[in-house]
């Protein structure tokens, strides 16, 4: 038997349950990544029958995860938002801000360490942009024209004063033991490399614009070169680098296209990092997990949701109030990246505080484990 015919059967495996799970989680009216993580549930070693390959996962997640945020990115079109949503390049980040500090301040309350609390309020401060185009491309919104605009706006200008502060943080902290100095060279070294990436990238995908095999290569290949050397030479975070190589080609004149031939491969992918994120959820965990669960909960509804239905009714964009925070309020993929960065850097609460009687530092440094073996 071949040997690679395992992780075929299970790659194969994996997708067909994905897909039924995520069908079925449509039918009861709830998001298919509710059925995609189910799936990794029941194929993780914390539930009984069989135990997928969890290095296997890991890796199809990591790709999943690049490929996302490269398309994201490409998305992203700073210059328009500048000239058709001005008030929200005021209002965005300052409820980024605003969002980010009561976060952060309910996080050190409940006793994380300072870095860890940063980085977790950041995460709770942004909001999917995936999620937010799946809304306004839904065919049972219930939103007008004018909302899914300003919706769209708002997340992507999220996306990139979330960014810039995760760049920012991780110098100041130090993500991966390295000094300050160090960190500083490496984001210089990065956006010089992002920069010629702007260059090259679109002058050779525009000369491979007939050759539509060749054209699909290179924008995938693009993503993932440009992740993989700036997190592996310049210490930037995964992706982040891939956000930040996708945003560097959004001006060119074939991003739009590059983006539509990604979007397969992005989604394929991205199933099997929900897959892999399903699989580190230990249920045995989840009764010293419910404080934290509720506490984030009452964090997006009182820093992000409330914050934002005010600014909007204040700032009278023409959008629904109301659907406006509601649409933004949730985390996503970025959220979890994030939140793998505090876990994976060790910035968890000592187990001395405890919260109406649960313990708080154990649920903190479980994940991290969790994060780890995946």
């Amino acid at each position: 038997m071949d040997s690679t015919a395992p992780a075929i059967l299970e790659l194969g495996l994996l997708l067909l349950l994905a897909a039924l799970a995520g069908k079925a989680a449509r039918a009861l009216g709830l998001p298919a990544v509710i059925g995609y993580l189910a799936v990794g549930l029941l194929v993780s070693p914390f539930t009984p029958g069989y135990v997928a390959n969890r290095e296997q996962l890991s890796i199809l997640a990591d790709v999943g995860v690049v490929l996302l945020l490269f398309e994201v990115g490409i998305e992203i079109n700073p210059l328009r938002l500048a000239r058709e949503a001005r008030r929200l390049l005021v209002l965005s980040p300052l409820q980024v801000l605003i969002t980010w500090v009561l976060s952060t301040a309910g996080c050190l309350a409940l006793g994380l360490a300072p870095a860890g609390a940063a980085l977790i309020g950041l995460s709770i401060a942004m909001s999917s942009s995936v999620v937010v185009v799946n809304i306004t491309r839904s065919r049972r919104r219930t939103t007008d024209q004018r909302t899914d605009e300003v919706l769209l706006g708002w997340s992507v200008l999220q996306d990139l004063v979330g960014v810039s502060a995760a760049l920012i943080l991780v110098v100041v902290i130090g993500v991966g033991g390295r000094s300050g100095l160090a960190a500083v060279a490496g984001v210089i070294a990065f956006v010089a490399l992002a920069a010629a990436a702007a260059f090259l990238v679109p002058w050779l995908l525009a000369r491979l614009r007939t050759e539509h095999d060749l054209f699909l290569l290179v924008s995938v290949a693009s993503g993932l070169l440009v992740a993989g050397v700036g997190s592996r030479f310049f210490g930037t975070p995964l992706a982040l680098a891939a956000f930040v190589a996708g945003l560097a080609i959004t001006e060119s004149p074939v991003a739009a296209e590059a983006r539509q031939r990604l979007l397969p491969f992005r989604d394929l992918f991205a199933v099997m990092f929900f897959v892999a994120l399903g699989a580190v959820i230990d249920p045995a965990q989840l009764p010293r997990a419910l404080p934290w669960l509720f506490a984030f909960l009452a964090m997006v509804v009182l820093g992000k949701v409330l914050v934002v239905w005010i600014m909007a009714r204040l700032a009278r964009l023409g959008a629904r109030p109301l659907q406006l925070a509601i649409g933004l309020g949730q985390v996503g993929e970025f959220s979890y990246v994030l939140g793998a960065i505090a876990l994976g850097a060790g910035f968890r609460s000592p187990p001395r505080r405890s919260w109406c009687g649960w313990p708080i530092g154990p649920i903190a440094s479980n994940s991290r484990g969790f994060h780890n073996s995946a």
